[in-house]
């Protein structure tokens, strides 16, 4: 009898294991089928938003294939704060602007010294835009809105400090030091001794590259040693020069595959380094499309204007030439459509050729333009086979059509041109010719004129051993 109840009981207890295990088998299969569910899901949002590294980030952040089209481009006042002279000053003041639609950038360089007082003859230490920021960053917001007209709504305040450590976290970054700079200043204890030449830059080089303006003084003649040369813009320009070059080519070091473990301590950095009044909503729905943007790309520019002086007016200011800088703000950021002819006349003038001769040429360039057919224009005969065959130039194609590629490659290499390197990237609506070496401004006025379109600006990125960039946009016919 005790037997016979032992046995039902384990009888029953077998039944139960089994009703258990049939039960975890239909909830792992329940399982299984909505994680196949979610991953489709995932894989179908990820493509309709792009696909790849885009579509996946703009799927986990919520988007969907409209939001792109929603969005406008962004416009962010970099302010790199140093402590010269004991003090809190704007040492870097930068205008970053990135459009997501057509996957273009640019950078525009405020010099330190920019007047923005009432009278120049007058002005004072306090009259300079560096200064602005000991106020609050508000204030300098104000000011480069005003010199601008532009209607820019976010800053990012990022001391010194950020940078410098950013570039240890990735291990160095490599740059091509444009001159020697040798400078000692024991009052800031700041010490420079960096020799031209591509290099790996740590943090302590990084900031010593950033902070060099000019070399020591020579006591004998009142003059400085070294510094940038003209050709490279003089010591203010030169300076603003190689820190947007070194920005640029930072973010680009930064963002490859080898730093995605270090994503914390880039965060940290930023945390502690970076005041902003952007807000993480903001960032995240311009993320998942920076992804795509080709950093070599980005325009670089520089706010139009003159250095002056004692004796003229009490201390050294930079004052801004509101006619040219009216020109630079629409060409970076107005609609392109206005100016076309124009640039084609101003640029065909410029290569000593009379008024008639100018006048065919944009007549030529027009109807280049409005014609749907491929002909290049070939009106420049200035440059000879053997000038052209020392320029170095990629092609970037965004124009989303291979035929025009190989098009723009034949016409630059029939021409002279060393093509290095041609290959697709995102699309884009306008052809930008970006000068990388300060190669003759007549090599830029040609391709102008070979293409038939074509935005000319400078961003010089070092390591791109090229002197020249073509990003062919949707306006190539």
């Amino acid at each position: 009898m005790a037997r016979r109840n032992k046995n039902k009981r384990e009888e029953n207890s077998n039944k139960k294991v089994k009703k258990k295990s049939g039960i975890l088998k239909k909830i792992l299969i329940i399982l299984i089928i909505l994680l196949l569910a979610l991953v489709g899901l995932i894989a179908y949002r990820t493509k309709k938003n792009g696909g790849g590294m885009q579509g996946l980030l703009s799927t986990l952040v919520g988007h969907t294939e409209e939001t792109l089209k929603e969005l406008e481009p962004i416009q962010v006042l970099l302010m790199g704060v140093s402590t010269d002279n004991g003090g809190k000053l704007t040492d870097t003041i930068i205008v970053g602007t990135y459009d997501p639609q057509k996957q273009t950038a640019s950078l525009l360089s405020i010099p330190r010294d920019t007047f923005v007082g009432k009278d120049i003859k007058t002005g004072g230490g306090m009259d300079k835009i560096n200064a602005l920021y000991q106020k609050s960053p508000e204030k300098t917001l104000e000011a480069v809105n005003n010199i601008t007209g532009l209607d820019i709504k976010y800053y990012m305040v990022i001391d010194n400090q950020a940078l410098i450590k950013l570039v240890d976290v990735i291990g160095g970054v490599e740059f091509d030091v444009p001159i020697d700079m040798v400078y000692d200043d024991d009052s800031q204890d700041l010490h420079i001794n960096l020799k031209k030449g591509l290099q790996t830059l740590d943090g302590d080089k990084a900031e010593q590259l950033l902070r060099y303006r000019h070399g020591n003084l020579d006591k004998k003649t009142g003059k400085y040693i070294g510094g940038y040369p003209e050709e490279y813009g003089g010591n203010d320009i030169g300076r603003m020069k190689t820190q947007r070059n070194f920005i640029i080519e930072t973010a680009k070091q930064t963002i490859q595959a080898k730093n995605v473990f270090k994503v914390k301590d880039i965060i940290d950095i930023v945390y502690e380094y970076v005041e902003t009044n952007l807000s993480i909503s903001v960032v995240k729905d311009y993320v998942p499309y920076a992804v795509n943007m080709n950093i070599d790309s980005i325009q670089s520019q520089v706010l139009p204007g003159v250095s002056v002086g004692p004796p003229e007016v009490p201390l050294w200011f930079y004052q801004v030439n509101k006619t040219e800088t009216a020109k630079l703000i629409e060409e970076l950021y107005g609609d392109g459509e206005t100016d076309e002819t124009t640039s084609n006349t101003t640029n065909t003038s410029t290569s000593n050729t009379n008024s008639n001769t100018t006048s065919n040429t944009s007549s030529n360039s027009t109807t280049t333009n409005t014609s749907n057919t491929n002909t290049l224009s070939e009106t420049s005969s200035t440059i000879t086979k053997t000038e052209a065959s020392k320029i170095k130039i990629e092609i970037l194609n965004g124009s989303g059509s291979d035929k025009k590629l190989a098009e723009v490659k034949k016409a630059l290499t029939d021409k002279g041109y060393k093509v290095t390197k041609a290959s697709n990237t995102t699309n884009t609506s306008k052809t930008t010719i970006i000068n990388k070496t300060d190669v003759d401004q007549k090599f830029e006025n040609n391709i102008k004129e070979l293409l038939g379109v074509g935005n000319i600006s400078t961003s010089s990125v070092s390591s791109s051993n090229v002197d020249i960039t073509i990003i062919i946009g949707k306006d190539y016919k």
